[in-house]
């Protein structure tokens, strides 16, 4: 036993979770905790050795799949009811009785589970496990005990655990024994919006009675939100019934007397002293808390408090400013978590400076919006790009009560976003630029083998300047910049001359020099070197069957007939393109090279989905369907008035989109092959360090900043507990979503497409690539997973360069995130795949396997079944 005056937040492997935030809220200063102790994991320990079943039950519950519903429920029932079974030791139940003898015998109980990875900083397990309330006397109390050890293993505990990573054996359970108090009224206190995330506004529910009647969802009960000491909102809810202590034990529910119903169940004044309470326990706690609570008379007592899981981390400030932060990852198509290598890494490279917050990225537009030409150049800028971060920002500027308004400084600098000067459409600019790469990244690679230790890290950094050199070349930023406003020229102009809507998205089909849709094409090569070789075809059926990972079926192959034919062809496609991946801009993700067999299923689709010389017939047919396009478009506008003026100036502007237009992929191309090229440089380097000693796994370089990976390389002494802390941060941030847009304080700023041509039903996102279809959804979150056939619609997060393969086979794209120059957008114009991005929870409406229709020219997607 341990009595909450002895246990904080040290004690949490005793007391588990629950336990340690009751001990903690018992020793701030003016917050009421009713008093109690805590039945230590100890004594479920002993319990459990001591029925030697529940350990081969748990050995089967590890092995269960977390998508097996009807697996979990069996077997979490037999675990259940075989700790429901056991016999509580003579001695605990002893000490469970001298513990209730100091607060009387007829004293009422909460008795409350406490798990060990439970009301944690990462995942709260709110609800997972139970809770009873007016237990009286020993044997119930320690029966109640019991219970909760069972509730450990409910079917929704379970499956927690199992989709959250935590193993059910290291899970251990405490249990709460807490003198009860019996409220007019009780509730629960965010000391953060729930809705919107912002940490300056608390929002508090209260009913009448215990607050079971408002956890359970009995009843609506009475919502107020709260602003610096001030009650911005309140809503009182009619509260039909309420949950109250039952005689005999329990609780029961009653009906609420007509004339409480539609009274408020607290004062304002009251609103405003309990989230005063709730800002001294969020202080306490250092994070956002969501706070049980019941009121007594006039006095508030805090029964419970755990930290609000789901609000995404604030960037780190040093001044009292607001800020507006703008994700990178929504530009970047990568709004996964980064390692802080990753992070670090990219913060170098970048001329911007970046906020970190969650594992993700931010640039703070704050003082460009606040001042007229910094603001009209950004939100033009990004409109363009995503019309959800510009109706975002919008509306924080119209709301006039964020940004200050700042005249514009006279430094005489031309505004952010102005165009270069325009250069002549010729084709021999982007081949300079490109051989320009390739002897900057062969030089790199010819130098950097040679290096291990200090020298390495500082020729990486010396390195980053010659990337960033090469990567904001003014003459390669103004041919990207003339691709994308010849296509604006075309899309505005043809639109307004013709009525044609987005006539560039095809003017821009099978443009040269586009590596990346280059690389979709090539592994239709690769397919056609594979096709006629029945036993390699059938080996290679096993490796994604066996689901197996790495490159040792590389080194099989050349033991089948036609292996070696096989091999040389992924070999060859590895050397031109493996440097490539899913969020290939955080350095620490798995390449291609490094992990050949995640390309196996797409090669095998391509067998299966295509015929020999796909490749190039696609390349060709893409070229002569823009070709058509533009005479086609060249005879209508000769027929204008003024035609042939207008033909002559569309003319030139598709000359130079598709001389241009490929080159917008290749400075990333470039920047991730010498990120490759680092990064096998620097796991050579952390191989050395773990064969010292220093480093326990070569990965923990990972988990390093740049700079401190240079400091561990110099001395040969790394902070192991560090490590070991932001692996545990990067889990928790795995499986948040960034804000678009989101303040210091933490409120997202939601933006909202105008669109007025939808349906109603339909999902609107944003027109990127021309053209309707309509197939069967895949909806795919890991590219190495596909099963695709031809003629699906590809429904996704996002996607990067690395999905590319896939478009050759899909007949449309559905994404979360994206925007009009985003990689995605950019390949499924040039491979004439109709395309609708930006469309907000797109994997979580559209049900894979489901009819849709994707709608590219109007900007939404139409769910048909």
């Amino acid at each position: 036993m341990m009595g909450f005056e002895h246990i904080d937040a040290t004690n949490i492997a005793e007391v588990g979770g629950k336990g340690a935030h009751l001990g903690e809220l018992s020793r701030i200063d003016g917050v009421r905790v009713p008093d109690g102790f805590c039945v230590t994991t100890d004594a479920f320990e002993r319990v459990v050795a001591g029925a030697p079943s529940i350990d081969a039950q748990l050995d089967l519950l590890a092995r269960v799949n977390p998508d097996d519903r009807e697996a979990i429920r069996t077997l979490s029932a037999d675990v259940r009811r075989a700790v429901e079974g056991v016999a509580v030791p003579d001695d605990l139940v002893a000490a469970i009785s001298e513990a209730l003898a100091r607060f009387g015998e007829r004293t009422s109980y909460a008795v409350r589970s406490s798990a060990t990875a439970e009301d944690l900083p990462t995942a709260s397990f709110a609800g997972q496990q139970d809770s009873y309330l007016n237990v009286v006397g020993v044997e119930a109390v320690v029966r109640h005990v019991r219970s909760c050890w069972a509730s450990l293993f409910t079917e929704r505990a379970v499956t927690y655990r199992c989709r959250n990573g935590f193993d059910h054996r290291k899970v251990r359970m405490a249990v709460v024994v807490q003198q009860m108090v019996f409220p007019d009224a009780a509730g629960i206190l965010f000391t953060a919006d729930p809705v919107t995330s912002n940490r300056r506004v608390a929002t508090v529910e209260a009913g009448w009675g215990l607050g079971e009647a408002l956890v359970s969802g009995l009843v609506a009960g009475d919502v107020y939100t709260v602003r610096d000491d001030q009650v911005v909102t309140a809503e009182v809810a009619t509260k039909t019934r309420f949950v109250q202590a039952s005689p005999g034990g329990g609780t029961r529910e009653a009906p609420t007397d007509p004339g409480r119903q539609a009274q408020p169940a607290l004062t304002e004044a009251q609103v405003v002293r309990l989230v005063r309470l709730g800002r001294r326990v969020e202080e306490h706690f250092g994070r956002p808390q969501d706070i049980e609570w019941c009121l007594a008379g006039d006095d508030f007592h805090i029964v419970q408090s755990r930290p609000i899981t789901t609000l995404f981390p604030l960037p780190a400030t040093d001044d009292q400013e607001n800020h507006l932060y703008v994700s990178v990852g929504h530009q970047q198509m990568m709004t996964d978590a980064m390692k802080p290598l990753g992070l670090s890494l990219w913060c170098l490279t970048t001329p911007r400076s970046m906020h970190e917050a969650g594992g993700r990225l931010f640039v703070d537009v704050a003082p460009l919006l606040a001042r007229p030409s910094g603001r009209a150049n950004l939100i033009e800028g990004l409109g363009r790009s995503d019309p959800l971060i510009r109706d975002a920002l919008q509306s924080v500027v119209d709301r006039g009560d964020f940004l200050p308004s700042l005249p514009d400084d006279d430094s005489g600098a031309a505004p952010a976003g102005d165009s270069p000067a325009p250069i002549e459409a010729d084709p021999a600019i982007v081949a300079q630029l490109i051989r320009n790469n390739e002897e900057s990244v062969a030089t790199l690679q010819g130098k950097i083998r040679s290096l291990s230790g200090p020298a390495l890290l500082d020729f990486i950094l010396d390195d980053i300047a010659e990337l960033k050199r090469v990567l904001f070349d003014p003459r390669s930023h103004q041919v990207i910049m003339a691709g994308f406003d010849a296509a604006w020229w075309l899309n505005d102009r043809l639109e307004a001359w013709l009525g044609e809507k987005n006539a560039a998205d095809t003017l821009t089909q099978s443009v040269p020099h586009n590596v990346t849709s280059e690389m979709g094409l090539a592994l239709l090569d690769v397919a056609d070197t594979i096709r006629p070789h029945a036993d390699v075809v059938a080996f290679l059926h096993r490796v994604v069957d066996e689901g197996r990972e790495g490159d040792a079926f590389l080194r099989e192959l050349p033991g089948l007939a036609g292996g070696q034919e096989a091999h040389d062809a992924i070999r060859t496609y590895l050397d031109e393109y493996g440097m490539r991946c899913a969020g290939e801009i955080d350095i620490t993700r798995t390449r291609w090279s490094e992990n050949p067999a995640m390309l196996v299923r797409t090669i095998l689709g391509n067998i299966k989905n295509f015929e020999p010389g796909a490749g190039e017939r696609r390349f060709e047919q893409g070229r002569q369907e823009a070709q058509r396009k533009e005479q086609e478009l060249l005879a209508r506008l000769r027929a204008l008035p003024h035609g042939e003026q207008k033909a002559e100036e569309t003319k030139r502007m598709i000359d130079r989109v598709r001389a241009f237009a490929g080159y917008r992929e290749y400075p990333k191309y470039g920047m991730i092959r010498r990120y490759f090229a680092y990064k096998q440089a620097l796991l050579q380097e952390a191989d050395r360090l773990v064969a010292s000693g220093v480093l326990r796994e070569n990965d923990d370089i990972f988990f390093l900043r740049f700079e401190e990976l240079q400091e561990v390389v110099r001395t040969n002494k790394v902070d192991a507990e560090l490590v070991l802390e932001r692996r545990a941060a990067f889990r928790s941030y795995e499986p948040l979503t960034p804000p678009r847009v989101f303040t210091s304080d933490g409120e997202v700023i939601t933006g909202r497409y105008r669109s007025e041509d939808a349906p109603p039903g339909a999902l609107v996102g944003l027109p990127v690539s021309a053209g309707s279809v309509e197939g069967r959804a895949r909806v795919v979150m890991d590219m190495a997973r596909a099963d695709l056939e031809e003629g699906d619609i590809l429904v996704t997060a996002f996607t990067d360069p690395s999905w590319t393969p896939l478009f050759v086979t899909v007949a449309g794209l559905v994404t979360e995130v994206g925007g009009l120059m985003t990689h995605g957008a950019v390949i499924a114009r040039e491979y004439g795949l109709p395309a609708v991005v930006g469309v907000e929870q797109a994997t979580r409406l559209i049900r894979d396997g489901q009819r849709i229709r994707v709608h590219g020219t109007d900007g939404y997607v139409e769910i048909l079944d």
